[in-house]
């Protein structure tokens, strides 16, 4: 009877985390399936760059800003802080309706600071069970999904709806703001960790600034790794999300709202039944290894798809479908079961959520990175040209670097195990 407890426990967390972060989806991205061609040029940057940049340094900044936030979470009152966090990001969204061009911009900063903290926030309810690479994977898969959904949505407004670029994200959000706290009244109904989830993955506790600041010297080395090949995930999954109207623009779907879910569901359901299956390994060390290489395969499939792409060896709506898919392999196990399973691990008193957020605030940083160079240096590339070729090399170096975090950290456990007998 317990154990069929757990399983509706467990299916239950993951609908409703994946709902409650699709729902999410909508008051972020709606506004990337606008061109915006007609409106000059910021400081530089073309109109749509520097809404995407503002956006996602809003990103960033509360990336960094939850390393603290996020860490020292307490169990109470979550559900009422991620309402709160939508609520703003929505009120951001409205202004950049009314407010005039280039004024407007700034919006998209507003947005995004409160949207980067509730991934943190969702995630603490179902982290340290046994069952967490399940519902994490379900909540993790739900940034493809949601994002393909949110995109056709909103373009469908767009194109039938007759509703111009800058009232679409206000219009989308609309949409979903009553579902959306139905979602987080679901949320706050799932079950805290069972003692035997406990004794299975440690206890999750607030990190204070001295627990932080322990925790990463006694594994820097592979965390910093970790994080560099998580930039390049983030970097590129970045460009297929807020570029990807622009790039089905490029070849050729620019009028096929359809083309972002029919790309996004199979890739969806690929990768939450792959990272889905890691929850049968019930030994955490062996979870934590096999999770490194299925990072390194993601890198594999991106990489070569890209390169068969560059080569015309391959079509452009395969491409972007098995490069999706293998750019998510890798991205996804950072999101769910890499860090989960390394405190498991390892056995160390901490929580996902200041991992997470440490590793997200580079890679947003490195995504506004990519974005501000291509339009300082006036780069006349199309955004095809950029991710095919970029993806390709940044595969290279991000199967070496894995293999070399996975080696330090088979070292690191070795190590710890001896000084134990």
């Amino acid at each position: 009877m317990e154990t069929k407890r757990k399983k509706w426990v467990a299916l239950y967390a993951a609908v409703i985390t994946f709902l409650t972060y699709a729902a999410v989806y909508a008051f972020r991205k709606p506004f990337t399936v606008g061109t915006f061609e007609h409106e000059k040029n910021v400081l530089g940057l073309h109109y749509k760059d520097a809404l995407v940049i503002c956006q996602v340094l809003g990103y960033m900044a509360s990336k960094f800003y939850g390393i603290r936030f996020i860490a020292e979470l307490k169990r109470i009152g979550r559900g009422k802080t991620i309402l709160l966090l939508v609520g703003i990001s929505w009120l951001a969204l409205l202004l950049f309706a009314l407010l005039p061009a280039p004024f407007n911009i700034v919006c998209l900063f507003l947005n995004g600071f409160p949207l980067g903290m509730i991934w943190g926030i969702v995630f603490s309810f179902v982290e340290g069970r046994k069952t967490t690479d399940f519902i994490g994977a379900s909540l993790a898969v739900s940034f493809i999904f949601s994002s393909g959904l949110v995109k056709t949505i909103a373009k469908w407004l767009m194109v039938y709806g007759n509703i111009n670029e800058y009232w679409i994200p206000f219009v989308t959000g609309l949409l979903f703001m009553l579902p959306m706290i139905l979602l987080v009244f679901l949320l706050e109904k799932i079950p805290p960790p069972s003692a035997d989830d406990t004794n299975s993955r440690v206890a999750r506790l607030p990190m204070n600034k001295e627990e932080r600041k322990q925790f990463f010297n006694q594994f820097k080395t592979g965390l910093v790794l970790l994080i560099i090949v998580y930039v390049f995930l983030t970097i590129f999954r970045d460009i297929r999300d807020n570029f990807a109207a622009d790039m089905w623009q490029e070849l050729g779907f620019g009028n096929q709202p359809e083309v972002f879910t029919t790309t996004e569901v199979p890739t969806t359901i690929l990768v939450l039944v792959l990272i889905s299956c890691m929850m049968l390994i019930q030994n955490n060390r062996r979870a934590f290894v096999l999770t490194h290489l299925i990072v390194v395969l993601g890198f594999f499939m991106a990489g070569a798809s890209s390169l068969l792409f560059v080569t015309n060896h391959l079509s452009p709506f395969v491409w972007m479908t098995l490069t999706g898919l293998g750019l998510y392999i890798g991205y996804i196990p950072f999101n769910c079961i890499l860090f989960d399973r390394m405190i498991a691990s390892f056995k160390c008193a901490g929580n996902v959520g200041f991992l997470m957020y440490l590793a997200d605030s580079f890679g947003y940083m490195g995504s506004v990175g990519v974005i501000m160079l291509k339009a300082v240096f006036n780069l006349k590339l199309k955004w095809t040209a950029i991710y095919s070729n970029g993806v390709v090399v940044l595969s290279v170096m991000g199967i070496a670097l894995t293999l070399l975090a996975l080696a330090y950290f088979n070292k690191k456990y070795q190590t710890i195990v001896n000084e134990h007998e």
